[in-house]
């Protein structure tokens, strides 16, 4: 095996990394997650979920962990709600098959239990929380990392699965993202059934998006009784920086939230009049679609560090954890004479399936923020439901 004889460090124990390590392991790679949290339990997790069937539910079905998953997935969270800004509902899949299915074919689960899972699957002491990487230097064939907290390492083979805003990516590639022309801020909502009751009674356990005038609101539950709901709009780039909000400071988001999206029904106001939300702003950026850098044989990068996207199409975690076994596969199937043939194959087939994965976003995402986004999103999925065989 390629791997023989070999440390690899995997930095970043997000679904990519740590389904890359279980993976290796599978194979008796030696191989170590530098993840920069102090624990599996520091901080939430995100959003829900949907895995794809041959991309993040082949990477779990290769683990052997498809038992697992089925244990956690959701299927109310398939259900689907769009509405007007006036919170009237103009498509609704909760009543008919079609949620049913999409439960099926795209089963839902939340962040928090899925990277358990993959956690629970790796061996002991494979995670080394609290090791936040700073930098790295060549050693001998091999690499030293740095961490904040002061350790270092030495690995024969790093893989950046460090995320959008990979601090090893640099060591591999100098392109820069794209900024989409979308800012989201991110709302997570504590005890969101009191919290947000007029939100709760609409969406019933699955998800709500709202469209207009190039503008969207949206909001989805997590099994633990929180839900993170997302505002997003058209902005240059530079707004973060010369709006001047504090997102810690709830009253003066609620008054940004009430000029930017006036006209909006007053249910979205309950985000921001409780003591259980907190706030992320988050501009959107994306990797170029024809990215290239030269083959390392001692480094490269998966998921959001490689190519990252906008979420406006679920397929970024998806692409990532296909990146996950198509790396681990090239590295463990005896099929490469060496290490550097092998990643460079994997790369090759890795950038062009994220900026097929981009494309699809990015088209979805003009849809989306069109002045007539709503009536195009009703469009899109009366046309699905369609499709969709009657029981």
């Amino acid at each position: 095996m390629l791997l023989q004889n070999k440390k690899v460090a995997i930095v970043g124990g997000g679904m990519a990394g740590l389904t890359l390590a279980h993976l290796l392991q599978l194979k008796n790679a030696a191989v170590t997650v530098y993840e920069r949290d102090r624990s599996r339990h520091v901080r939430d997790q995100g959003s829900t979920l949907d895995l794809h069937e041959s991309t993040g539910l082949e990477a779990m079905k290769r683990a052997g962990l498809l038992d697992e998953f089925y244990k956690y997935h959701r299927p109310e969270a398939s259900k689907l709600r769009l509405i007007d800004r006036s919170f009237n509902i103009r498509f609704s899949d909760f009543e008919t098959d079609f949620a049913k299915i999409t439960a099926e074919t795209r089963p839902e689960i939340d962040r928090g239990p899925l990277r358990s899972i993959l956690l629970d699957s790796l061996q002991p002491n494979t995670v080394v929380w609290g090791s936040q990487f700073s930098s790295m230097q060549k050693v001998g064939n091999g690499w030293l990392l740095h961490f904040k907290n002061g350790t270092s390492a030495y690995a024969d083979l790093v893989v950046a699965a460090d995320g959008a805003n990979s601090r090893i990516r640099p060591y591999l590639s100098n392109i820069q993202p794209v900024y989409s022309g979308i800012t989201l801020i991110q709302m997570d909502v504590d005890d969101w059934q009191n919290n947000t009751p007029s939100l709760f009674a609409v969406t019933k356990g699955g998800k709500v998006m709202g469209f207009d005038n190039e503008q969207m609101l949206g909001f989805g539950t997590r099994a633990d009784g929180s839900m993170m709901a997302i505002a997003c709009f058209k902005t240059p780039e530079n707004w973060l920086e010369e709006s001047d909000i504090d997102f810690n400071d709830r009253a003066q988001v609620f008054a940004w939230f009430k000029n930017e999206f006036s006209g909006w029904s007053k249910e979205w106001h309950e985000v921001f009049t409780n003591d259980g939300t907190t706030f992320i702003p988050r501009p959107q950026y994306y990797f170029p679609f024809n990215q290239h850098w030269e083959t390392n044989e001692t480094l490269t990068m998966i998921g959001d560090a490689a190519h990252r996207m906008p979420p406006f199409a679920g397929e970024g975690a998806n692409v990532a954890m296909q990146d996950s076994f198509e790396l681990a596969e090239v590295l463990t199937n005896g099929k490469f004479s060496d290490i550097k043939t092998a990643i460079a194959h994997f790369e090759r087939d890795m950038v062009a399936r994220g900026a097929d994965a981009t494309q699809q976003t990015l088209d979805n995402m003009e849809r989306m923020f069109a002045k007539n986004g709503l009536e195009q999103m009703v469009a899109f999925f009366n046309r699905v439901k369609a499709q969709v065989p009657a029981s």
